[in-house]
């Protein structure tokens, strides 16, 4: 079973994973959460959800949804593999995010010594959660595909400047549209990989060792009698 689990072999283990998926990025979208309470400038994705949520009047979750699944549609233009959980993260995330905002857990920091404890905080929540939703093995989120899908486009150009230039480019779209941008920002954008490295440290997890689930393998299963 617990192979039928991890391999997602049957309709019951995929459904499992889906909700383990489902839970985790939920979770996810409380580090989210803490990382633009702590109010010095949002991750760059946030950023441009954020910019897109204030210049268009409609909510930060909504505004990340859009984002998500123009991305989403940008990886199946390049034809990257694409799994359930891709999808789930494209909804649940930006609106966990909306529910914690609406019941208001956490003020906004006023502060570098509240601000900074707290982003960390949110970090350490997002590598975490992200750790329990690779591991339900049913597709990578759809920003990290992308940029996946680039690199292979752009061999002769490291994966890390890639992932500069791609950040940089999403900053500077959220910070025209009106989003918070400071060192919240760096912290995110330099921070996040590292703490996330420790973190799977920790749980002896091996994110480039999971082999994720297509969606179409996945609808094989449940179609099959």
């Amino acid at each position: 079973m617990r192979q039928d689990l991890r391999e997602n072999r049957t309709a019951g283990a995929i459904l499992l994973n889906m909700l383990i998926a489902a839970v985790s990025l939920f979770f996810n979208g409380f580090g989210i959460y803490l990382t633009i309470q702590a109010n010095i400038g949002a991750a760059p994705w946030d950023v441009l959800s954020l910019g897109l949520s204030r210049s268009l009047g409609i909510l930060y979750g909504n505004a990340a949804i859009a984002v998500s699944f123009t991305i989403l549609l940008i990886d199946v233009l390049m034809k990257e593999p694409i799994g359930i959980a891709m999808f789930i993260d494209a909804v649940v995330v930006g609106k966990a995010v909306d529910l914690f905002n609406r019941l208001g857990l956490v003020p906004p920091c006023r502060s570098l010594w509240t601000a900074i404890p707290v982003l960390l905080a949110g970090l350490v929540v997002l590598a975490y959660t992200q750790y329990a939703y690779m591991a339900a093995s049913l597709g990578c989120g759809p920003r990290d595909t992308l940029l996946v899908g680039l690199s292979r486009r752009m061999k002769r150009v490291p994966i890390g400047a890639v992932s500069v230039a791609l950040l940089g480019t999403v900053t500077l779209i959220g910070w025209l549209l009106g989003g918070p941008v400071g060192i919240g920002t760096l912290l995110c954008a330099f921070g996040a990989g590292p703490v996330m490295q420790l973190a799977f440290r920790t749980v002896r997890f091996d994110a480039a060792g999971v082999k994720h689930q297509r969606l179409s393998e996945s609808l094989r299963v449940f179609l099959a009698k």
